[in-house]
């Protein structure tokens, strides 16, 4: 784990309070002196220099949460996925296609979501799917009522 949990977080904030040095603080907690002293810097409270738990948690999850992410589903992507579609071929046959033909694709699942997206603007994408689009059945989500006889009665309970 390379991250800094709360909890290490929190031994960084009580025992800096203390006076220990980084490197104590490291030692205590099992990462390396330089990771204590970044941390600090990039997550004190600038206005006076003290190093506060719940501060330093919300800039690391704002950190996170601001990062860029790489776009995997590109518009030439989201073209080639619609045109196949179109064609009626359902997203798994989708990525082995793109697959056998060595095209960059995303994974049946993200298609899945991309037609769903289109189905709540009003799109069309949906009614080429198997299912058109309906709910099935899951399987053993819920008891199946298929093949059951209404008021039968079972053959242990019948008088011999």
């Amino acid at each position: 784990m390379k991250h800094l949990t709360e909890a290490q977080r929190y031994t960084i904030s009580v025992m800096s309070k203390i006076g220990y040095s980084k490197s104590d603080i490291a030692k205590a907690i099992g990462k390396h002196k330089s990771t204590i002293s970044r941390e600090i810097s990039r997550n004190c409270d600038k206005r006076n220099n003290e190093y506060r738990v719940d501060l330093s948690q919300y800039k690391c999850l704002q950190r996170h949460k601001e990062k860029p992410k790489k776009i995997y589903f590109t518009e030439a992507i989201k073209a080639h996925v619609n045109q196949w579609i179109e064609e009626e071929y359902s997203p798994e046959q989708i990525v082995g296609r793109a697959k056998n033909d060595n095209i960059e694709c995303v994974s049946a699942e993200r298609i899945y979501q991309h037609i769903w997206e289109d189905k709540k603007r009003g799109g069309f994408l949906h009614k080429k799917l198997r299912h058109k689009g309906r709910k099935y059945r899951k399987r053993g989500a819920s008891r199946d009522k298929r093949g059951i006889i209404k008021n039968r009665t079972d053959i242990s309970l019948r008088p011999q």
